[in-house]
Protein backbone atom coordinates (compact mmCIF):
# COMPACT_ATOMS: atom_id res chain seq x y z
CA UNK A 1 0.00 0.00 0.00
CA UNK A 2 1.15 3.41 -0.93
CA UNK A 3 0.83 6.35 1.24
CA UNK A 4 -2.53 8.33 1.05
CA UNK A 5 -0.68 11.51 1.16
CA UNK A 6 2.48 11.46 -1.92
CA UNK A 7 0.87 7.85 -3.23
CA UNK A 8 4.58 7.34 -3.95
CA UNK A 9 6.27 6.07 -0.65
CA UNK A 10 5.26 3.27 1.25
CA UNK A 11 2.85 3.79 4.01
CA UNK A 12 4.44 3.03 7.43
CA UNK A 13 1.83 4.90 9.81
CA UNK A 14 -1.67 5.60 10.56
CA UNK A 15 -2.31 9.15 10.49
CA UNK A 16 -5.69 10.63 12.70
CA UNK A 17 -5.27 13.88 10.30
CA UNK A 18 -6.68 12.29 7.33
CA UNK A 19 -7.64 8.98 8.52
CA UNK A 20 -5.27 7.00 6.24
CA UNK A 21 -2.18 5.63 6.21
CA UNK A 22 0.93 7.69 5.12
CA UNK A 23 4.44 7.43 5.46
CA UNK A 24 7.19 8.53 7.57
CA UNK A 25 8.18 11.08 5.32
CA UNK A 26 5.24 12.97 5.04
CA UNK A 27 4.08 13.11 8.43
CA UNK A 28 7.85 14.57 9.06
CA UNK A 29 6.43 17.12 6.68
CA UNK A 30 3.66 17.88 6.44
CA UNK A 31 2.79 17.73 10.52
CA UNK A 32 1.24 20.35 11.54
CA UNK A 33 1.61 22.06 7.91
CA UNK A 34 -0.63 20.77 6.02
CA UNK A 35 -1.92 18.37 8.59
CA UNK A 36 -4.37 19.42 10.99
CA UNK A 37 -2.73 16.84 13.78
CA UNK A 38 -4.86 16.02 16.88
CA UNK A 39 -3.31 16.65 20.07
CA UNK A 40 -3.16 13.29 21.22
CA UNK A 41 -1.15 11.34 17.76
CA UNK A 42 1.31 9.65 19.49
CA UNK A 43 4.16 10.76 16.35
CA UNK A 44 2.96 14.36 17.38
CA UNK A 45 3.87 13.76 21.10
CA UNK A 46 7.12 12.36 19.96
CA UNK A 47 8.00 14.97 17.96
CA UNK A 48 7.38 17.65 20.41
CA UNK A 49 9.29 15.37 22.88
CA UNK A 50 12.59 15.47 21.05
CA UNK A 51 12.01 19.16 19.21
CA UNK A 52 14.38 21.79 20.56
CA UNK A 53 12.30 24.38 22.16
CA UNK A 54 12.94 27.91 20.14
CA UNK A 55 15.08 30.52 22.12
CA UNK A 56 14.47 34.49 22.29
CA UNK A 57 17.24 34.41 19.94
CA UNK A 58 14.83 32.78 17.37
CA UNK A 59 12.09 35.23 17.13
CA UNK A 60 12.18 38.43 15.52
CA UNK A 61 12.97 41.52 18.95
CA UNK A 62 9.97 43.35 17.48
CA UNK A 63 7.75 40.37 17.83
CA UNK A 64 8.76 39.73 21.60
CA UNK A 65 8.67 43.33 22.40
CA UNK A 66 11.74 43.29 23.64
CA UNK A 67 12.07 47.13 24.67
CA UNK A 68 9.64 46.34 27.71
CA UNK A 69 11.72 44.70 30.87
CA UNK A 70 10.62 42.00 32.75
CA UNK A 71 12.84 41.96 36.11
CA UNK A 72 12.69 38.79 37.39
CA UNK A 73 11.37 39.70 40.80
CA UNK A 74 7.76 40.85 38.65
CA UNK A 75 7.40 37.13 38.26
CA UNK A 76 7.45 36.23 41.83
CA UNK A 77 5.61 39.51 43.03
CA UNK A 78 2.60 39.05 40.80
CA UNK A 79 2.79 35.50 40.08
CA UNK A 80 -0.90 35.47 41.12
CA UNK A 81 -1.62 37.61 38.02
CA UNK A 82 0.67 35.89 35.22
CA UNK A 83 -1.54 32.81 36.48
CA UNK A 84 -4.52 34.10 36.14
CA UNK A 85 -3.49 35.34 32.82
CA UNK A 86 -2.51 31.89 31.69
CA UNK A 87 -5.68 30.14 33.19
CA UNK A 88 -7.98 32.82 31.14
CA UNK A 89 -5.63 31.58 28.18
CA UNK A 90 -6.11 27.89 28.39
CA UNK A 91 -10.02 28.74 29.14
CA UNK A 92 -10.28 30.62 25.89
CA UNK A 93 -8.71 27.46 24.17
CA UNK A 94 -11.53 25.08 25.55
CA UNK A 95 -14.23 23.65 23.57
CA UNK A 96 -17.68 25.31 24.44
CA UNK A 97 -16.80 28.41 22.84
CA UNK A 98 -19.63 29.06 20.79
CA UNK A 99 -18.09 29.12 17.97
CA UNK A 100 -18.87 25.81 16.52
CA UNK A 101 -15.89 24.59 16.62
CA UNK A 102 -14.16 20.81 16.74
CA UNK A 103 -12.94 19.16 19.67
CA UNK A 104 -9.86 18.05 20.75
CA UNK A 105 -9.10 15.32 23.71
CA UNK A 106 -5.55 15.58 25.29
CA UNK A 107 -3.80 12.68 26.16
CA UNK A 108 -4.09 13.95 30.13
CA UNK A 109 -8.38 14.23 29.32
CA UNK A 110 -8.50 17.92 28.92
CA UNK A 111 -10.31 19.17 26.24
CA UNK A 112 -9.95 22.17 23.91
CA UNK A 113 -11.37 23.60 20.92
CA UNK A 114 -9.24 22.63 17.69
CA UNK A 115 -9.86 25.23 15.65
CA UNK A 116 -7.55 27.82 17.80
CA UNK A 117 -4.09 27.30 16.97
CA UNK A 118 -1.10 28.67 18.40
CA UNK A 119 -0.84 31.78 16.12
CA UNK A 120 -4.42 32.98 17.34
CA UNK A 121 -3.10 33.13 20.72
CA UNK A 122 -0.29 34.70 20.17
CA UNK A 123 -2.00 37.04 17.70
CA UNK A 124 -4.46 38.01 20.74
CA UNK A 125 -2.00 38.39 23.17
CA UNK A 126 0.39 40.96 20.32
CA UNK A 127 -2.97 42.99 20.05
CA UNK A 128 -3.50 42.88 23.83
CA UNK A 129 -0.31 44.04 24.34
CA UNK A 130 -0.21 46.29 22.04
CA UNK A 131 -3.26 48.30 23.52
CA UNK A 132 -2.27 47.68 27.13
CA UNK A 133 1.06 49.87 25.98
CA UNK A 134 -1.06 53.22 24.43
CA UNK A 135 -2.81 52.93 27.43
CA UNK A 136 0.24 53.11 30.19
CA UNK A 137 2.06 55.60 27.60
CA UNK A 138 -0.88 57.96 26.97
CA UNK A 139 -3.66 56.89 29.08
CA UNK A 140 -5.32 56.45 25.94
CA UNK A 141 -7.77 53.52 25.47
CA UNK A 142 -6.86 52.11 22.15
CA UNK A 143 -8.18 48.44 21.16
CA UNK A 144 -6.64 46.08 17.96
CA UNK A 145 -10.12 45.66 15.47
CA UNK A 146 -10.16 42.18 14.48
CA UNK A 147 -12.37 40.06 12.51
CA UNK A 148 -10.92 37.22 13.75
CA UNK A 149 -13.40 35.22 16.45
CA UNK A 150 -11.35 33.33 18.06
CA UNK A 151 -9.34 36.75 18.58
CA UNK A 152 -11.96 38.11 20.22
CA UNK A 153 -12.70 35.48 22.14
CA UNK A 154 -9.16 35.22 23.69
CA UNK A 155 -9.20 38.71 24.20
CA UNK A 156 -12.56 38.82 25.56
CA UNK A 157 -11.56 35.58 28.35
CA UNK A 158 -7.86 37.72 29.14
CA UNK A 159 -10.11 41.09 30.19
CA UNK A 160 -12.78 39.36 31.82
CA UNK A 161 -9.67 37.73 34.05
CA UNK A 162 -8.07 41.40 34.37
CA UNK A 163 -11.61 42.76 35.81
CA UNK A 164 -12.13 39.74 38.24
CA UNK A 165 -8.92 40.01 39.39
CA UNK A 166 -9.14 43.80 40.24
CA UNK A 167 -12.84 43.10 41.58
CA UNK A 168 -10.99 40.28 44.06
CA UNK A 169 -8.91 43.14 45.17
CA UNK A 170 -11.13 45.85 45.93
CA UNK A 171 -13.24 42.96 47.96
CA UNK A 172 -10.36 41.96 50.13
CA UNK A 173 -8.65 45.23 49.97
CA UNK A 174 -11.38 47.80 49.18
CA UNK A 175 -8.82 48.87 46.81
CA UNK A 176 -7.58 47.65 43.54
CA UNK A 177 -3.56 48.05 43.39
CA UNK A 178 -3.22 46.01 40.10
CA UNK A 179 -1.95 48.24 37.88
CA UNK A 180 -2.30 48.66 33.58
CA UNK A 181 1.61 48.57 33.39
CA UNK A 182 2.01 45.53 35.70
CA UNK A 183 -0.79 43.78 33.04
CA UNK A 184 1.18 44.99 30.14
CA UNK A 185 4.19 42.92 31.69
CA UNK A 186 2.33 39.65 32.21
CA UNK A 187 0.88 39.95 28.85
CA UNK A 188 4.24 39.92 27.33
CA UNK A 189 5.45 37.78 29.50
CA UNK A 190 2.45 34.64 28.18
CA UNK A 191 3.33 36.54 24.74
CA UNK A 192 7.17 35.23 24.77
CA UNK A 193 6.26 32.12 26.24
CA UNK A 194 3.47 31.42 23.15
CA UNK A 195 6.03 32.30 21.05
CA UNK A 196 8.86 30.08 22.28
CA UNK A 197 6.38 27.26 22.93
CA UNK A 198 5.08 27.26 19.77
CA UNK A 199 6.84 25.17 16.75
CA UNK A 200 6.28 27.94 14.53
CA UNK A 201 4.35 25.72 11.63
CA UNK A 202 0.95 27.40 10.80
CA UNK A 203 -1.15 24.50 12.24
CA UNK A 204 1.02 24.14 15.47
CA UNK A 205 -0.97 23.86 18.50
CA UNK A 206 2.16 23.39 20.94
CA UNK A 207 1.23 26.12 23.07
CA UNK A 208 -2.00 25.86 23.23
CA UNK A 209 -1.93 22.04 24.80
CA UNK A 210 0.70 23.21 26.84
CA UNK A 211 -2.03 25.82 28.34
CA UNK A 212 -4.62 23.24 28.65
CA UNK A 213 -2.35 20.63 30.53
CA UNK A 214 -1.56 23.32 33.28
CA UNK A 215 -5.45 23.98 34.05
CA UNK A 216 -8.09 21.25 34.33
CA UNK A 217 -11.29 22.69 33.24
CA UNK A 218 -12.74 22.61 36.96
CA UNK A 219 -10.13 24.83 38.78
CA UNK A 220 -10.25 28.60 39.43
CA UNK A 221 -8.46 31.29 37.49
CA UNK A 222 -7.52 33.35 40.49
CA UNK A 223 -4.79 30.86 41.72
CA UNK A 224 -3.91 30.64 45.62
CA UNK A 225 -0.21 31.83 45.95
CA UNK A 226 1.80 28.42 46.99
CA UNK A 227 -0.21 27.17 44.24
CA UNK A 228 0.56 29.83 41.30
CA UNK A 229 4.46 29.54 42.70
CA UNK A 230 4.41 25.84 42.15
CA UNK A 231 2.75 26.30 38.49
CA UNK A 232 4.80 29.00 36.76
CA UNK A 233 7.40 27.49 33.94
CA UNK A 234 9.66 30.47 33.00
CA UNK A 235 10.25 30.39 28.85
Amino acid sequence: MTCSICEIRKEKRFCPAVHGRICAQCCGEQREVTLDCPSDCVYLRQSREHEKLRTVDDVDPAAMFSEIEIPEHFLHEHKELIMGLSFALANSARAGSGLGSSIAIMPDGAVGNRTLMDRDLIAALGSLVKSYRTLVESSLIYEESTANLLQQKVAAEVESMVKEFRDEETKHLGYSRLKDSDVLKALVFWLRMGLTRTSGRPKSRAFVDFLLSQFPAEESGIAAPEDAASRIILP
